[in-house]
């Protein structure tokens, strides 16, 4: 496969910062498009590559949260340079789980890319107009004619949210009508709780819901005895030392994981921004560590790199936190 060439004059005297927008050239990005697509089908073909092939939706998906959080991060730093590698990065998510859903005659990348422009033309009416709109699936009446406003553009795209909200709904319905009474799924209140969130902001909103209906613990002191009884289950599992009990020890780390999350609740702390606090004290302490090491972490003691650690905690606590180490800006 001949992949295109690239201009680099560029390179040769270092990037270029753009003075104005640059300009997209749809035939070029449909061929590098196509090229992906036919990558991602070699990989998993029959004498593709073997770790690509083995993959499943479940084995990659952890993958798929990582580049969000890459991409995230690229944003924050300002980091252009690499957002674009990075965006890269999580369109090749897209990809590989289409091309999966594809090798088991379910979907491929071509029916994603319906699905987007489809609905890219339905909630923009007041660019494409309301007769495309409505071929391509708007069932929402809405004022095309927002006349520049944002606001209105804002009030449009949510009344077709809710009318594609309230086809999904009435097709499941309908659907559930034609299944058994046995099998006819039950609203839940936590059915408001999206899945398509972190881990553990979605704990923490399960909890306040059930909170709602009562269900949950009066007071902050009272989750600490199911915390000593989630660690103690842990442990328990952890010890036996059985690699077919893996799935049980998994388990048990995410029974006390949610239990922390809702400790926190009851404390006022969020438990995703009390993590990435604690994130960035690892690495100034650990960065410290690397400093005062008088050689590599690697050759020294359990004993000395205990003692390194607690130094460098002391040091780092009794700074000003404006004077603390800054968090890295390289990857780690």
């Amino acid at each position: 496969m001949d992949l295109p060439k690239t201009d680099s004059s560029a390179d040769a005297v270092g990037p270029q910062i753009p003075t104005g927008p640059i300009l997209t050239d749809p035939a070029r990005a449909a061929e590098l498009f196509k090229q992906s697509a036919e990558i991602m089908a070699r990989l998993r073909a029959p004498g593709g590559c073997p770790w690509d092939r083995e993959q499943s939706f479940d084995s990659i998906r952890k993958y798929t949260l990582e580049e969000v959080y890459e991409v995230f991060d690229a944003i924050e730093r300002r980091d252009f340079d690499h957002l674009a590698e990075e965006l890269g990065d999580l369109l090749l998510q897209v990809l590989f789980y289409a091309e999966m859903a594809a090798n088991e005659g379910r979907f491929t990348i071509a029916d994603v890319l319906d699905h987007l422009n489809r609905k890219l033309v339905r909630r923009h009416p007041h660019v494409f107009g309301d007769a495309v709109a409505r071929a391509a699936g708007n069932r929402a009446q809405v004022d095309a004619a927002v006349e520049g406003s944002s606001a209105a553009v804002l009030r449009n795209w949510e009344r077709i949210k809710a009318a594609e909200k309230a086809s999904h709904a009435a097709d499941a319905a309908l659907h559930a009508a034609d299944a058994p009474s046995a099998q006819k799924p039950a609203a839940s209140r936590l059915d408001g709780v999206l899945r398509a969130m972190p881990a553990l902001a979605e704990a923490a909103k399960l909890g306040a819901k059930a909170q709602k209906a009562g269900f949950d613990w009066p007071h902050w002191r009272d989750v600490l005895p199911k915390l000593a009884e989630e660690t103690a289950e842990l442990e328990a599992e952890a010890a036996s030392g059985d690699p077919a009990r893996q799935p049980a020890i998994e388990a048990e780390l995410g029974d006390l994981l949610f239990t922390v999350v809702h400790l926190g609740r009851h404390l006022g702390v969020d438990a995703e921004m009390a993590l990435r606090k604690c994130n960035l004290r690892f690495r100034q302490r650990f960065r410290q560590m690397e400093l005062d090491a008088s050689r590599p972490l690697e050759e020294l003691p359990p004993q000395e790199l205990e003692a390194l650690w607690a130094r460098a905690k002391q040091k780092l606590t009794a700074k000003p936190a404006s004077q603390s180490a800054s968090a890295p800006q390289a990857k780690p």
